[in-house]
């Protein structure tokens, strides 16, 4: 079998020249910066460990400098895009410099924040240039709402991922790394200069990869364990017990529950591991089935649940 030809990657020419025949003038509202230069993209193609086994969704192709450099590497490439435009000049781009290829491209017109189903088979791969004003919650959604996804290789503001990949007790760590941590091994792979996009941005950014494992072994779901995560981040300078209260019910509340899971109450939640969180909502869901009042099931012969007394027919 002949193996298809590379792909003509864009430069900054070229991409100026799509922008001005599709009428395309980048917009802060959705975080357009396209990049011009075809050594990163090869670069996050490289380092994402994608292969023709692989169906790669691309949240925000733009005007497809990242999508040129997936498509002869991937099986399948499966493009996110809001902008209508961009989305429906897309295939038209793929067509033209790399003709080999473009039979592997779909293109999805929709929102990546919110969309629930992508054609074909499930992905694999999540590789992208994330807009920095959604990228953290595009990551965290695309990876709870498609359990497939098993590797991320992703483009966002350094300062995104430093936080990201941030470990316990850092000066970045918070929201956004516990919760990567729940879905997978995060790590800082590598600084890209703002110099390799168009329009230069103010900030230089981070390639971010995750490499999805299991979350920790818990009795509170996903959902419970980030309320408590939420909750310790709010007031971040406070003590556990302070800043857990109003999750809690109380401070009392909350100590007892952090001493249930083993967690000092003086700590602070930035010390704390995504284990330890789901430690925390483990023994709060516990707690509030114990305080639960147990409710008599229909025929049972007492209010409290026990058997009632043995009635004879005969």
């Amino acid at each position: 079998m002949t193996e298809p030809a590379d792909a003509t990657l864009l430069g900054a020419a070229q991409v100026r020249e799509l922008a001005t025949r599709h009428g395309i003038r980048p917009t802060k509202q959705w975080g357009q910066n396209f990049v011009v230069d075809g050594n990163t993209v090869r670069r996050i193609v490289r380092v994402s460990g994608v292969g023709p086994d692989d169906v790669v969704v691309e949240v925000g192709p733009g005007l497809g400098s990242l999508t040129l450099a997936l498509l002869p590497v991937a099986g399948r490439v499966v493009a996110v895009e809001v902008d209508p435009v961009l989305a429906a000049a897309l295939p038209d781009t793929v067509r033209a410099h790399a003709p080999d290829v473009a039979d592997r491209l779909e293109v999805v017109a929709a929102d990546a924040l919110t969309v629930e189903d992508l054609p074909g088979p499930p992905p694999t791969a999540l590789v992208a240039n994330l807009p920095y004003n959604v990228s953290v919650p595009v990551v965290l959604g695309l990876l709870q709402r498609f359990p497939s996804i098993a590797r991320v290789l992703v483009m966002v503001q350094l300062e995104v991922a430093e936080r990201l990949a941030a470990p316990p007790g850092s000066r970045t760590y918070g929201v956004p790394s516990v919760k990567a941590a729940w879905y997978g091994e995060v790590r800082l792979a590598g600084h890209v200069p703002r110099s390799v996009f168009w329009p230069v941005p103010n900030v230089d950014s981070g390639l971010v990869a995750l490499e999805r494992r299991d979350p920790p072994s818990t009795t509170a779901s996903r959902a419970e364990v980030f309320a408590v995560v939420d909750a310790a981040f709010a007031q971040r300078r406070k003590t556990l017990r302070a800043a857990l209260a109003g999750w809690a019910g109380s401070a009392t509340a909350a100590e007892e529950t952090l001493v249930a899971a083993g967690v000092d109450p003086r700590t602070r939640g930035e010390r704390l591991s995504v284990a330890d969180f789901a430690r925390v909502a483990a023994a709060r869901a516990a707690a509030d089935r114990e305080d639960r009042p147990v409710t008599a099931d229909a025929g049972d012969g007492r209010p409290d649940g026990r058997p009632g007394p043995v009635v004879r027919s005969d």
